[in-house]
């Protein structure tokens, strides 16, 4: 059991991961000034980089500075400055393992009170009953802006490697933009980027080739992909072992199963959908029937908090173990796990009935874990998920006041 779960992974760029332990992606919202990364998050990462983890992937970085997931997000675009980010690299790396960019466009799925854009493939707003106008109105994109956008995702990935990163992983989960693209529920286009799945995939791959073509061989891209959107209508397994054929013969290391979006949290576990609930590791079941078509190396993540757990998702097929929650509370749990120990801790749970409200808390939990982990301070995985979240929309407000004056500042080249 050891040697499989910490035995190296060859990668088809030719990197090869130390271990099959994955610190998945969190949306951090610690930007320092100039939406970038500072000391908290170069603290954050040099812990989880002490802790044995083969892969750190980072929290959603972001390619457009008008489109923000949320106000205190990392922005790298062509005017940001590397050295933070070369810092960030060295951190994550300080350790012995790999460190990947997770780069991203949310598309729709920014709050009505941000500045900049709300775009999506079509005009159809996030749907949260009550909770719906939390999140503004898009518009359609043009062709223009969906080229622009292409290229953006390129331009962050080459400088991504400049700082000294070790792959990017580009972020098609979740609802974000290119999530929104594949699915059929959201993108009613009736062009070359709506209807079937190929074009529905057409932003996806476009980018996919242009990062490609961009980086060097050797650094790594990766895709974060929906098993399923867990919504009537929406993209589904099918879909993705269909689109994980499609990225093939693009060079693409690895695929990363999740879940869900903010309609559906399965990502967090409250999707309505069974499969996800009761039991760890949310999607293994999509996850088992994937594996054995698909022709690249798989990583599955949600849910996964033991050894045992990790260790029948590799009986699976599935290449790369990744866990999001679990490194929050507890940042050595892969040296843990090697010494033959579990984790004594466990994130409190939210039981709340109000789904977009309690996915809400439960991830103002993680961040609430990970900012003690910037500080230097031990994880307090007991914190009542209201107080989380309350002192999180504090932030944000501050953040977000931020981040409006820094739009406003004259940007020029790096």
């Amino acid at each position: 059991m050891t040697g499989e779960l910490f035995s190296p992974l060859h990668l088809r760029s030719g990197q090869v991961l130390k271990n099959r332990i994955a610190k998945a992606a969190m949306e951090e919202n610690m930007a320092g000034d100039g939406q970038l990364p500072d000391e908290q998050l170069f603290t954050l990462y040099r812990q989880w980089a002490a802790g044995g983890t083969g892969l750190l992937i980072t929290g959603n970085v972001m390619v457009h500075a008008e489109a923000l997931t949320g106000p205190a997000g990392v922005v790298l675009d062509e005017h940001a400055p590397l050295e933070p980010f070369t810092e960030w690299a060295e951190a994550g790396k300080s350790g012995g393992g790999a460190i990947w960019m997770q780069i991203n466009h949310p598309g729709r799925q920014v709050a009505s009170d941000m500045p900049g854009v709300v775009w999506g493939p079509s005009d159809i707003g996030v749907s949260l009953g009550k909770h719906s106008s939390r999140f503004g109105r898009p518009t359609a994109m043009t062709a223009q802006q969906i080229d622009d956008t292409v290229t953006r995702y390129a331009v962050t990935a080459h400088r991504a490697e400049k700082a000294g990163f070790d792959g990017v992983e580009i972020h098609a989960a979740h609802g974000y933009l290119l999530s929104q693209f594949l699915s059929p529920r959201v993108n009613t286009r009736s062009d070359r980027w709506g209807g079937s799945l190929e074009n529905r995939a057409r932003m996806l791959l476009d980018i996919v080739r242009t990062v490609r073509a961009a980086v060097s061989p050797s650094f790594a891209v990766a895709v974060k992909l929906n098993s399923a959107d867990f919504q009537r209508g929406g993209f589904d397994a099918e879909d993705a072992r269909q689109v994980i054929e499609m990225l093939e013969p693009l060079g693409v290391d690895l695929v990363e199963l999740s879940g869900g979006s903010y309609e559906s949290p399965a990502m967090t576990g409250r999707s309505a959908d069974t499969r996800t609930q009761a039991r760890e590791a949310y999607f293994l079941d999509l996850a088992e029937d994937l594996v054995t078509t698909s022709p690249i190396p798989l990583m599955l993540t949600g849910g996964i908090t033991r050894r045992g757990t990790a260790q029948k998702v590799l009986d699976s097929g599935v290449a790369v173990i990744g866990m999001g929650t679990a490194l929050a509370v507890t940042p050595d749990l892969p040296d843990r796990w090697r010494g033959g120990r579990e984790a004594d801790r466990r994130m409190r749970p939210v039981k709340w009935s109000d789904k977009a409200l309690a996915s809400a808390a439960s991830m103002a939990q993680v961040r609430h874990q990970m900012r003690r982990l910037a500080r230097g301070s031990r994880p307090r995985p007991g914190t009542h998920p209201a107080i989380a979240l309350v002192a999180e929309q504090r932030r944000q407000r501050t953040a977000l006041r931020r981040y409006r004056a820094w739009l406003t500042e004259p940007r020029g080249a790096a």
